[in-house]
């Protein structure tokens, strides 16, 4: 297979996976290196790297957990204890969580905030190509916590930075079916 059909292989079949369906094992240290590796290949105009990933380690998923409590509580003071639950629940799912942060403040050279979001996005599709190319599912959740005064305060965020999503990879339990993609005639035009 050549460099091209296996890229195009690739990318076409990479597919989201849901935490709940991610279980061990997960990417081990040098694949995890790997994966970061591929995020820094993404295009970065003023080589300004407009990202950072904060991986949590296992031993602090309850940190996480409780940060997504509290953020449910900070939008929801009436949540019940149900739901408080399972806001804790969601940091145990996958067995690699890492937080994306864009970093979105000033930057020298100055690099429109829009073109520093394709980069943060460009990273982070890197890196989930990357754990499908090593066998592993992975999926991005995010949400309202992601802007709560909680995950903030957890991850250290300075002035210009804003956490986007979550990246969990880990073996997939199971997988859908391909979805359909659309036509590239159907959302590609000429000038």
């Amino acid at each position: 297979m050549t460099d091209a059909a296996l890229a195009f292989t690739l990318i076409t079949t990479r597919q989201s996976i849901l935490p709940k369906r991610l279980s061990e094992p997960g990417p081990d240290a040098t694949q995890i290196t790997d994966l970061f590796s591929a995020a820094a290949a993404a295009p970065d105009h003023g080589e300004i790297r407009p990202w950072r990933f904060v991986v949590v380690p296992s031993e602090r998923r309850s940190d996480l957990g409780e940060a997504f409590a509290q953020a449910l509580l900070e939008r929801d003071t009436a949540a019940t204890v149900e739901q408080i639950a399972q806001a804790r629940e969601k940091a145990f799912r996958a067995p690699f969580v890492s937080l994306v942060i864009a970093r979105l403040g000033a930057s020298d050279p100055d690099i429109d905030v829009l073109e520093r979001m394709i980069s943060v996005g460009a990273a982070v599709q890197n890196a989930l190509l990357m754990a499908h190319s090593m066998g592993y599912g992975a999926c991005l959740t995010s949400g309202l916590a992601m802007r709560s005064q909680a995950i903030q305060r957890l991850f250290d965020l300075q002035d210009g930075e804003r956490a986007v999503c979550c990246i969990n990879v880990g073996t997939a339990s199971r997988r859908k079916p391909g979805r359909l993609r659309p036509a590239p005639s159907t959302f590609v035009s000429s000038l």
